[in-house]
């Protein structure tokens, strides 16, 4: 098989080109614009059954990042597996409010609940070094990642496998982030992610057990003034809002994803 027709293969198995670029690019080592340019060349035997087993993968649905391995995310390019959910672009709007909130100079206590990858607390420790960050999640597996992530790119953030807050007992931060999980269970778009780890997709019925949860226990980690921000579902600002508002949170109020979509609420502890 050439490799004008290994891309061509692709095509018939449903593949989006861009995809069998960068899978082909992948297991050749080589650039976007070498394909176009060697389109008949033969494809070497080893990189070509690689490259078929991925297309077989990608065509029944499995990410692209779990095939190559990385996902860039705020300009940092972060290891993913299985393990962690791949991050999101409209996540970036998170870490944007967050950063609007910890200053550039001088110290602040962060926590990045059920970090995942590390996607949040390493986009926040790279554009902020001062800061002290600390990175939780429930999975061990995930966990490891994060904090091999946190290696690779020479990042300083610690490291603590626990639910929420839990692990945090006794310790209080200026700040408190969070994309946990907020997809309603039985949700018909659950079969597109079934690759991705469902405990990092549905929290109960209406997909608000988690920030329930994770809003109850806040207020105790939180230092006065201190601020809780959470992504959730488009759907979901009013709940969640309202769910600030009774615990006592102040200047509650939402920010607006790519699509335009309210995708964080937050609020602060009162001073």
């Amino acid at each position: 098989m050439t490799v004008g027709g290994a891309l061509a293969h692709a095509h018939t198995l449903g593949v989006d080109r861009l995809d069998a670029h960068l899978l082909l690019c992948t297991v050749l080592g080589c650039t976007r614009t070498w394909l176009l340019s060697h389109d008949q060349d033969a494809m070497p035997e080893g990189p070509l059954a690689r490259y078929l087993s991925w297309l077989s993968r990608r065509a029944d649905g499995e990410p692209l990042a779990y095939l190559l391995g990385d996902k860039e995310f705020f300009g940092l390019t972060l290891k993913v597996t299985p393990d962690t959910l791949i991050p999101r672009p409209d996540t970036e709007t998170l870490v944007e409010w967050a950063l609007s909130l910890i200053p550039e100079a001088g110290p602040a206590r962060v926590v990045d609940l059920g970090t995942g990858s590390g996607a949040i607390a390493l986009a926040l420790a790279h554009a902020r070094p001062q800061a002290n960050i600390t990175a939780v999640d429930a999975s061990a597996g995930a966990l490891a990642v994060a904090l091999d992530n946190a290696r690779q790119l020479g990042l300083r953030v610690r490291g603590l496998q626990g639910s929420w807050l839990t692990p945090l007992a006794g310790e209080r931060f200026d700040l408190i982030v969070s994309n946990p999980p907020y997809i309603a269970e039985g949700d018909p778009h659950l079969p597109a992610l079934r690759h991705e780890p469902i405990t990092a997709l549905t929290s109960g019925p209406d997909g608000l057990d988690d920030i329930r949860l994770i809003v109850a226990q806040a207020p105790a980690h939180l230092a006065p003034g201190g601020w809780l921000l959470l992504e959730h579902g488009y759907n979901q600002a009013p709940e969640v809002g309202a769910l600030l508002r009774q615990q006592g949170f102040e200047e509650v109020s939402t920010r607006f994803d790519l699509g335009g979509q309210p995708r964080c609420t937050g609020g602060r502890r009162p001073a």
